[in-house]
């Protein structure tokens, strides 16, 4: 049998000791970057949800402007489905779009923009406005509750009736 020197028996265990201390370093090590991956994936969750939530504001906003707001502005809510499932993914709540203002325009220097406007606005001798318009959108996503906070400018041309009517 093999008799150990007294230098040998100061080391028995030692290799145990050091596996030991590696293999508790390597799973602070492991676990730190389970950690930070997670971290990592809320951060884009996030990011996406925000940019869904900005675009459904668009898309609500684009809703609006395309139709005749300045006629009777009023506060509305409009449901938004992003991914087209059929189940309202957003709700976005307008308050009454406000004109922000306006200056008028004769009938002979309407904006080339407005040239394809009905014959009402190129009537020589008539006077428009040139308003702007603030629309302001507060988007929820239904299954979170996150929200963002959207304004959007619109420039919009109104003849003397409407701008009497809805632009004070």
């Amino acid at each position: 049998m093999t008799r150990l020197t007294d230098r040998h028996r100061g080391q028995r265990g030692s290799a145990l000791i050091v596996t030991l201390i590696m293999l508790v370093l390597m799973t602070v090590l492991v676990g730190s970057t389970f950690t930070l991956a997670s971290t990592n994936l809320k951060s884009v969750t996030n990011n996406q949800l925000h940019d869904e939530a900005i675009a459904a504001a668009n898309a609500a906003i684009e809703q609006v402007i395309s139709s005749p707001f300045t006629n009777a502005p009023a506060a509305e809510t409009i449901n938004v489905d992003i991914n087209n499932d059929g189940v309202t993914d957003y709700t976005v709540q307008f308050t009454a779009p406000t004109c922000v203002s306006a200056s008028a325009v004769s009938g002979s220097s309407t904006p080339p923009s407005s040239l394809s406007l009905p014959t009402a606005f190129n009537a020589a001798g008539a006077t428009f406005y040139d308003t702007v318009w603030d629309i302001n959108a507060q988007v929820t996503d239904v299954a979170s509750g996150a929200s963002a906070h959207v304004h959007q400018g619109v420039r919009v041309l109104l003849d003397q009736t409407q701008y009497a009517t809805v632009c004070p």
